[in-house]
């Protein structure tokens, strides 16, 4: 099993000692990033920093009808049986606002986390929440500390907002520095926001170096910390920060329905966190207001269906195996994943890769940092899976 840790690639890669310490911003695709404008290169790329960019297809009419849709990080299996058949019975009321059913969803999940409702906080799924925790905590400037790389949705509003970002690189297991990051906090930060698993890398952060950070740290400063992945663990609640809201923590919880719930398209989710907090967020949000009618009987109806979640999480990580022994069979390296999601170095150039990948009707994405190239695969079913290795296998090998 050839793991990449990042010392190895710091070391072995075109990045000096100066270099590492501005490592690129790992972020995502135009879909993952908030609605602000993007730069774009000669050749049409996106760029997100100076170290940083992300190769676009070139979109024609002729474009092939992907077999495997790998991009997104989308969960292949759902939404689950129950969601849909309960969205279907009550699409005929989408004329009406379900502010009842919003308040039974909030209870449902308030139980499931352990703390009371009046800690929810529901939103068109959590990215909007995050954006707008941004919009209101940095209204008057301040800077936000994250690891590097990390998911940026909430720091590009941030910086757009006016805001700088403290960037602390990974450790060598692509783990948060916790120690760094709690060194880097001074009177000017607002808030510290730490994404675990974390994405793009989908490493994990002890759960309990974690909870001592976050017990401490949130002290000084609030703390956010998106659990988007959380659910692809056995277990997800074992790890999770929630517990520090009744602790009276001020930290803020993220999740969403758009992962391990399989509802990306319905858009759901929600932070838990001081009531305190929420009164500043409703300054610029209406919560669930954003929510439609059926995804929200839907979201109920998926957090009863546990059967799925459990199959979801199993054959996720059963295509995450295959990809590991496809990948060391092929020689290459790769960063060990806890999420939907697997990113490794690739030695052709990106454009070419994804015009070649989608020739084979597989659809992943690439990037540049730092002068390498890197594929971002997303798990789909296992079919889509062995498809994947089969044109890698045909690109690259």
């Amino acid at each position: 099993m050839k793991t990449l840790d990042r010392r190895a690639w710091l070391k072995r890669g075109a990045l000096t000692a100066a270099g590492a310490m501005v490592m690129p911003h790992l972020s995502f695709g135009i879909s993952e990033m908030p609605k602000a404008p993007l730069a774009l290169d000669a050749q049409g790329n996106a760029i997100y920093t100076p170290f940083f960019k992300e190769f676009l297809p070139e979109f024609s009419r002729e474009m092939p009808v992907l077999e495997a849709k790998l991009n997104a990080n989308e969960n292949p299996y759902g939404p689950s049986p129950k969601a849909i058949s309960a969205l279907q019975k009550v699409a005929f009321k989408g004329n009406r606002y379900a502010w009842y059913e919003l308040f039974d969803l909030m209870g449902k999940i308030a139980k499931e986390e352990g703390v009371d409702i009046k800690n929810i906080m529901m939103g068109p799924g959590s990215s909007d929440l995050l954006e707008k925790t941004a919009m209101v905590l940095f209204a008057n400037g301040g800077n936000v500390v994250s690891a590097d790389p990390t998911y940026m949705s909430l720091i590009r509003v941030a910086e757009a907002t006016g805001a700088s970002w403290k960037a602390i690189p990974c450790k060598a297991d692509w783990s948060h520095d916790l120690k760094a990051m709690e060194a880097a906090i001074d009177a000017d930060t607002k808030l510290v926001y730490i994404c675990n698993p974390n994405n793009p890398t989908g490493a994990m952060t002890d759960s309990a170096e974690l909870v001592d950070f976050c017990s401490r740290v949130s002290e000084k400063v609030p703390i956010f910390v998106d659990e988007a992945y959380m659910g692809f663990l056995e277990d997800g609640a074992k790890q999770s920060m929630v517990s520090l809201i009744n602790e009276g923590k001020d930290v803020i919880i993220a999740r969403t329905f758009s992962k391990i719930h399989g509802m990306a398209g319905l858009r759901v989710g929600y932070i838990v966190a001081q009531e305190s907090t929420l009164a500043k967020l409703e300054k610029v949000t209406r919560g669930g207001m954003g929510i439609a009618y059926t995804s929200i009987f839907a979201a109920t109806a998926s957090m009863d269906d546990v059967a799925f979640q459990d199959k979801s999480r199993k054959l996720n990580a059963e295509c995450r195996e295959y990809v590991y022994q496809s990948l060391d069979k092929m020689g290459f390296e790769y960063i060990l994943s806890s999420t939907s999601f697997i990113i490794f170095p690739i030695e052709m150039e990106g454009k070419a890769f994804l015009e070649k990948m989608t020739a084979q009707k597989v659809g992943v994405r690439a990037f540049e940092i730092m002068g390498k190239n890197w594929c971002r695969v997303s798990m789909g079913t296992m079919e889509e899976m062995k498809l994947f290795t089969k044109a890698l296998e045909k690109v690259l090998v």
